[in-house]
């Protein structure tokens, strides 16, 4: 037998189970009497939500809470029944999403991978970066949701009583333009810990960390999206204009991060600071998953926490919140990865 026979001999005994499971569907689909509508969607939703994990009850769960808070608080909000459509939708499109991963999944076990297998395998893992920037966004609509005004005061006072000066003033001393683009760097880096971590994971093919990870970000920001809708901060940017001698005047990472805030800005959401409380809990996932990446990425995360109240983006109690939020999503995310019985999204 030549080693090419042999190859397709490995991959057609590997698939006769397929085949035989196969048949045995069908034999019991003819066999079986008629299902009434509500049995087939009942069973649709059994399988659909089988095919969710951890990251999925987390992300859902969020959605669920913020549409019944807009429902609650719909008073205030100009457009809440678009709010919730919008929800709803993003709810249809993961639930959807998994369902048809899963049906390829099954396919790529029985006929190998295929171009289709690998991009509904590619889409169900990397949609949470997309889902974060959505829910992101969407609080700048949910921000005055539960409360009419803004609580920076309180926050100002706090980090006075805790440093004695007023931070994002006291550092404009040492402004300059080489000194403002470091920082700036480095605060751009933030858009990069859950990519590499997760990037890293999802080419060593270890999925169970792959969704680890995920599910960590997940609930340290889902903490985060409901605390600053109850406790509005809109960050010194806003609150504090006026009180430094002027703008910071930077290179091109200085500029770019001028196009994203002109872009894409959120007046609101300041509290936690949700780029501390994604990258400590993406720091935490390199801790359990791939502890040679942590140390890379320690001194960072720490260059990137004094970039936030470098930059005037949020106060010192901000960057504590994350810190907190971050090491809650890593706690309680990993508590539930290891109550979920199935093997994470494969």
């Amino acid at each position: 037998m030549s080693r090419m026979d042999r190859q397709n001999y490995r991959r057609e005994d590997a698939a006769m189970p397929c085949y035989v499971e196969s048949f045995e569907a069908e034999v019991a689909i003819r066999d079986r009497p008629k299902e009434s509508v509500a049995a087939w969607l009942e069973k649709e939703w059994e399988t659909t939500w089988t095919a969710c994990g951890a990251f999925e009850w987390i992300a859902l769960g969020y959605l669920a809470l913020s549409s019944a808070l807009i429902a609650i608080h719909a008073e205030n909000l100009a457009h809440p029944m678009k709010l919730i459509g919008m929800q709803s939708f993003v709810a249809t499109v993961i639930l959807t999403l998994c369902r048809v991963e899963a049906r390829a999944a099954e396919r790529a076990r029985c006929s190998g991978e295929t171009f289709s297998t690998r991009w509904w395998h590619f889409w169900r893992h990397w949609y949470p970066h997309l889902f974060f920037l959505f829910c992101f966004e969407e609080l700048g609509k949910l921000v005055h949701l539960a409360n009419p005004g803004w609580e920076d005061a309180k926050l100002i006072a706090f980090d006075h009583w805790l440093t004695g000066v007023h931070p994002s003033v006291w550092l404009e001393q040492f402004a300059t333009p080489a000194h403002n683009d470091f920082f700036q760097f480095v605060y751009l880096t933030y858009f990069v810990y859950l990519l590499v971590v997760g990037g890293l994971l999802y080419y060593r093919r270890d999925w169970r960390g792959y969704w680890s990870v995920m599910t960590y970000s997940a609930v340290g920001y889902a903490i985060g999206y409901v605390i600053a809708i109850f406790f509005p901060i809109e960050s010194p940017w806003f609150a504090m204009a006026g009180a430094w001698q002027g703008d910071l005047h930077g290179g091109p990472f200085t500029a770019t991060i001028n196009f994203i805030e002109h872009f894409g800005r959120v007046r609101g959401a300041a509290f936690p600071s949700e780029h501390v409380a994604g990258s400590i809990a993406a720091l935490w996932g390199a801790w359990r998953h791939r502890r040679w990446l942590f140390w890379v990425m320690t001194p960072f995360v720490a260059a990137m926490c004094i970039s936030t109240v470098w930059g005037r983006y949020h106060y010192v109690a901000d960057v504590f919140a994350g810190m907190i939020t971050g090491t809650l999503g890593y706690l309680i995310g990993r508590w539930l990865i290891g109550k979920s019985r199935l093997p994470i999204a494969t």
